[in-house]
């Protein structure tokens, strides 16, 4: 009833391509932007921030990321961890070595050195592909997360081997240190996370994301019809890269303050981030975010009910999170491949004929 194509119109082929075509879709995605610049800081707390908002925000960024290269592009990736290990690295060097430097230029810079580094790694993608793609991403993860325990320059020589973030001000308010506040934190992640979704958007609805599909879907016919693999490939692995570097920076920077390699980085972090776009949706921007949010609220509300509910070990709760993440990962893979974004365009498409029958 509230939900209808008829009566709007389009009078250009720009209104008609745009990214949310109906009227309705428009109003939520500008309400939803509303309540998260200007309702939700007021509302936060440290818990709040820690558990649940920043966690969201930061492996959403690396989720967009990882989609674009595995979803739009078809290239499997088990390293998002070692990526998001030389982001917070990056980062840490930037910040240490230009203490002047605004912090957003810090998590772009960021973003950059890690797209230099996933172009490295993303040339065995030009002759193998598939399980030996991913075996070779798997290795780079390894090597990433080796290299930063060894090399004693990347956490400047620290007898402790951890890395710890300087505190940084953005217009007045403290956004990494032990005096930030949680609304700036929120919000200089959500500013970063909105304007790199808007380039994800962009990209792959246009030349170059039409490319990175193409060669997902048949790249010897891609290549047939003009699209070139070399560039089509390192491009993808490049953009991938610098999404996740700069969640990488965000997640030692603003939300944990201080890292070891072995223990932020590791190979779960690669499984997670991989998990979250199955279960959001493979090829998605939309399956991404959702992803993101089951993945980070699922083991909270969890452990409330478990433990803060019915006093459980935490223990017992955290192998029973295990097996029920296993099972959603395989009732998707089976029912739904294209996870809670198709869930979600058939709920839509429901909504646009009902009460009549599809």
């Amino acid at each position: 009833m509230f939900y209808r194509q008829a009566g709007d119109f389009k009078t250009s082929y720009r209104g008609d391509i745009q990214t949310f075509p109906l009227k309705q879709d428009r109003i939520g995605y500008y309400l939803v932007l509303a309540i998260a610049f200007l309702v939700v800081p007021f509302l936060l707390n440290d818990y709040w921030v820690s558990a649940v908002i920043l966690p969201f925000l930061i492996f959403a960024i690396a989720a967009l990321g990882l989609n674009i290269l595995t979803g739009y592009c078809g290239q499997v990736s088990l390293g998002t961890g070692g990526f998001m290990a030389v982001g917070a690295y990056a980062c840490y060097k930037l910040m240490t070595a230009f203490p002047e430097m605004n912090m957003f230029v810090v998590v772009l810079g960021s973003g950059i050195v890690t797209a230099a580094v996933g172009l490295l790694f993303g040339i065995p993608s030009l002759r193998i592909k598939g399980f030996y793609l991913a075996v070779a991403t798997l290795a780079a993860q390894f090597f990433l997360v080796w290299l930063f325990n060894k090399v004693p320059w990347f956490y400047n020589y620290s007898a402790s081997g951890q890395i710890n973030a300087p505190e940084r001000l953005m217009m007045g308010f403290a956004i990494t240190g032990p005096n930030a506040s949680p609304a700036a934190r929120y919000l200089f992640c959500l500013v970063i996370l909105v304007a790199l979704a808007v380039v994800a958007r962009n990209l792959t609805r246009g030349r170059v994301g039409r490319s990175w599909m193409a060669i997902r879907d048949m790249d010897i016919a891609a290549e047939i019809i003009g699209v070139n693999p070399l560039k089509t490939k390192l491009s993808a692995f490049a953009v991938s890269s610098f999404f996740v570097g700069v969640a990488g920076a965000l997640f030692f920077s603003v939300y944990l303050g201080a890292v070891e390699v072995t223990e932020a980085f590791g190979i779960n972090q690669s499984f997670l981030v991989l998990f979250m776009i199955i279960i959001g949706g493979l090829g998605s921007i939309f399956g991404s975010f959702a992803g993101a949010a089951f993945l980070v609220l699922m083991p909270v509300l969890l452990k409330n009910i478990m433990v803060g509910g019915l006093g459980w070990p935490t223990d017992i709760a955290a192998h029973i999170e295990f097996i029920i993440v296993g099972g959603l990962i395989v009732l998707f893979l089976i029912a739904e491949p294209h996870g809670l974004a198709q869930l979600w365009r058939i709920a839509k498409e429901k909504l646009l004929l009902w009460p009549f029958p599809h």
